[in-house]
């Protein structure tokens, strides 16, 4: 028999078994003939029984035959140990666990273990089938450098979680780069993800202005029975779009620079935006854009060395060319 025939029987087997119900008195192999023609296995009874019969010496199922017609179905507690990961899934999984491995830290990864497990068991089940194969082709590399994620304390991110969930207030003890811990009350108002630095979004005391607190840098939190102060107006996709997590005041700029050759081929393959504008004029490429004036847009300009040069803002083109000429004097 060829192997794609082979493939396609471990396929199926592995649907059969999900459709198995998880109680007596189960399915008849008529009707499991027919769930399985409806998501686009043809195939007859007798296979059923095949499969079945195969199946049972596998796994926790049985065949009610205490009165005909006889029904298959799982025994108590066995199919949430199976789980509920399509081959389709499995894949997406086992290539989202390597980028996540990249990007989040082990006590934020221990939620998704279990997941990530059912994934490597249906693609062991399945090894033979080409699809179960394409997740050892498939590689995340991420753009920066690979970067080891920071410590997180795991009671004190759940702590914090749980102060997210019933929207309290919460008593920490913060210690800022380089400087000494300080005791705050805060206002949690949602965690964010950036890079392989997680954060806190709060307001601290009274204050209304809404900071950053990296996760790692808490060293206790303590839930307070108060209820922390939420704006009304306050959403995560509201902060994302003012390009808080940019490190900037959400100042709009029209950016204007020269790019050498290869970075404008670069960024009219993955522009800045959708409205980025992209022309050759006077020998050479310029591109404008509205852009966040912030702490990444700067960082990224110094990162491409002599293949950028800023003509506007006038203010940014300034401070870039102070922070070049101080990267040179190193090199004096």
């Amino acid at each position: 028999m060829p192997k794609s025939a082979n493939y396609l029987a471990l396929e199926r087997q592995w649907e059969l078994l999900r459709i198995l119900p998880d109680r007596a008195p189960g399915c008849t192999c008529r009707e499991l003939v027919s769930r399985l023609e409806g998501i686009g296995y043809g195939v007859t009874k007798r296979t059923v029984e095949r499969d079945l019969s195969q199946l049972e010496s596998q796994f926790g199922i049985r065949c009610n035959d205490a009165s005909k017609p006889y029904g298959w179905h799982w025994l108590p507690g066995q199919k949430e140990s199976f789980g509920d990961v399509d081959l389709a899934d499995a894949v997406s999984l086992s290539v989202a666990e390597g980028v996540l491995m990249q990007m989040l830290p082990p006590s934020m990864l221990r939620v998704l273990a279990p997941k990530f497990e059912q994934a490597r068991e249906k693609l062991k089940s399945m090894s033979g089938h080409p699809i179960a194969r394409l997740g050892e082709k498939v590689r995340y590399i991420p753009a920066s450098l690979p970067f080891e994620s920071p410590h997180i304390s795991q009671p004190i991110l759940e702590t914090i979680e749980h102060s997210l969930v019933s929207e309290k207030q919460i008593e920490v003890q913060y210690a800022p780069l380089n400087q000494k811990p300080k005791n705050l009350k805060l206002h949690p108002l949602c965690l964010l993800q950036r890079g392989n630095v997680s954060y806190l979004l709060a307001t601290t005391f009274d204050y209304s202005e809404k900071l950053l607190y990296a996760i790692h840098r808490f060293e206790s939190v303590e839930v307070l029975d108060q209820k922390a102060t939420i704006p009304e107006d306050f959403s995560i996709e509201g902060y994302l779009a003012s390009g808080g997590m940019e490190f900037g005041s959400g100042k709009m700029i029209t950016l204007r620079v020269r790019l050498s050759d290869t970075l404008a081929t670069y960024l009219a393959e993955t522009p800045l935006n959708r409205e980025q504008k992209l022309q050759h004029k006077d020998g050479s490429y310029q591109l404008s854009a509205r852009v966040h004036d912030s702490w990444q847009l700067q960082f990224w300009i110094l990162s491409q060395g002599d293949g950028i040069q800023v003509l506007a803002p006038k203010s940014l083109r300034s401070r870039i060319s102070k922070e070049l000429s101080k990267a040179s004097r190193q090199y004096a």
